[in-house]
């Protein structure tokens, strides 16, 4: 318990200087990779339509949960008894804390120790904090890791200045950020930034953070 808190509680106040994926895509080398791009930002410089966007895409629910979406994780569970396509029912701060602390695939191990970090996560750090550093390390092409890297990598300018077709074409490929490219959309992915632009402007209360961020 005490290490985890050492290892949770500094991020309330401290960026990251690193994380269990950047470390893994440093070890494995990807060949068509290139070096790793990672650039801490705090969210004052980034748009307020990424979190928005995040949100939209994959955790509608974030402010109203605390880690867990029990009825998302029913359906996914659902889901997957009967489709070989499998879907996932995890919120923002269970994505955190695999992207910090743990590694790709899917076991029983891996969730339960998921579980433990969100829970440590949630409540340790406000919800604010918690999407900021999601929005910072987060991975969105095969060595580009949070929303300032990759605004520079494929929009050429700042995070601030992302605007929400450009924030929801990011938050598209996050199911799979290494098989799905921002540089070269797929019509799969185009279709899924139409569904986020769509469901950013539904978001209502949930989608004030763009506003306050």
């Amino acid at each position: 318990m005490l290490g985890t808190v050492a290892l949770v509680l500094p991020l309330r106040w401290l960026p990251p200087p690193t994380t269990s994926f950047m470390l893994i895509t440093r070890v494995t080398k990807a060949a068509d990779a290139g070096p790793l791009r990672y650039d801490w930002v705090p969210r004052k410089a980034i748009s307020g339509r990424m979190p928005e966007a995040l949100i939209a895409a994959e955790d509608q629910k974030f402010f109203g949960h605390h880690g867990f979406d029990f009825e998302s994780i029913g359906q996914a569970l659902s889901h997957n008894r009967h489709s070989h396509r499998t879907r996932g029912g995890s919120t923002i701060t269970q994505q955190l804390a695999k992207n910090l602390y743990l590694w790709p695939g899917r076991s029983w191990l891996r969730k339960g120790i998921e579980a433990w970090f969100t829970a440590w996560l949630e409540l340790l750090l406000p919800k604010e904090r918690i999407l900021e550093l999601y929005a910072n390390v987060v991975q969105f092409g095969p060595a580009v890791f949070g929303a300032e890297a990759a605004a520079r990598a494929f929009f050429g300018k700042p995070a601030a200045r992302l605007n929400r077709e450009e924030a929801a074409l990011l938050a598209a490929v996050l199911p799979n950020p290494v098989r799905f490219s921002v540089a070269r959309p797929s019509a799969y992915v185009r279709q899924r930034q139409a569904w986020i632009i769509y469901q950013s402007a539904r978001l209502g209360p949930a989608g004030d953070i763009a506003d306050g961020w």
